[in-house]
């Protein structure tokens, strides 16, 4: 195996999640007197963490430290509160069929993956056992209180500890550049995807080794002298 480890990310990686993020922000917008953003601005907006989002989505002469607060703290709420079964959130073309593919590699201890995410743990742990199912992933981790946020590394190096692999056998996969500094900043291969939520100039501009236009192309760092 080239690599022994891959860790993805979740929003624009695996799922395609825009429009439920979109709607929980918009909402909690609107309950708190503010006008909702276009579906498309979120493209640029999501990654950070839902409350640099709530900053980004108020008008700038809102953004107070009460107000990022107040709006991202409802957004999450909104989103803890519905149910998984009603998102309209869904894998990518040929994500499922990857993950198949990966899972005989798994139960043979040759590979180990990971989810490393900027949404709130809560959510994103309900959201992969629903499309997924349990024990798809060897680790889930999405934002908790205390964590700092990607881009820093500190998550990454913890879910590496705990599955015992290194930083240099290691692919770290995603749509933007906060996931393309992250891969960088803690010693990963940089992946980007194509079909995500940034352009390709994008994820070019942070130094991706690489970028990926079909989830099938991941094989190939994987075992090179094989095809998906």
């Amino acid at each position: 195996m080239k690599y022994k480890c891959v860790i993805f990310d979740c929003d624009g990686t695996l799922l395609d999640t825009l429009e439920d993020i979109a709607a929980a922000m918009n909402q909690s917008l609107i309950l708190h007197g503010f006008t909702p953003a276009p579906l498309v601005k979120y493209r640029d907006m999501v990654g950070w963490g839902t409350i640099r989002l709530a900053e980004l989505a108020l008008p700038e002469d809102a953004r107070t430290a009460d107000n990022i607060q107040a709006v991202g703290a409802c957004a999450q709420r909104l989103m803890d509160e519905q149910s998984v079964e009603k998102y309209l959130a869904k894998p990518y073309p040929g994500i499922r069929e990857l993950l198949t593919e990966l899972s005989g590699l798994r139960q043979a201890k040759k590979i180990a993956t990971a989810i490393m995410s900027n949404k709130p743990d809560s959510v994103l742990c309900r959201l992969i056992d629903v499309l997924f199912g349990p024990h798809t992933f060897d680790m889930v981790s999405g934002l908790r209180p205390g964590m700092t946020p990607k881009p820093d590394p500190q998550a990454v190096w913890e879910i590496l500890a705990e599955m015992g692999k290194n930083p240099g056998d290691t692919i770290f996969m995603g749509d933007s550049e906060i996931d393309i500094e992250t891969a960088r900043n803690s010693g990963c291969y940089p992946l980007g995807v194509s079909w995500g939520f940034r352009s390709r100039s994008t994820l070019e501009a942070a130094g991706a080794a690489r970028i990926i236009d079909r989830p099938e192309e991941l094989w190939e760092l994987l075992v090179p002298s094989s095809k998906f």
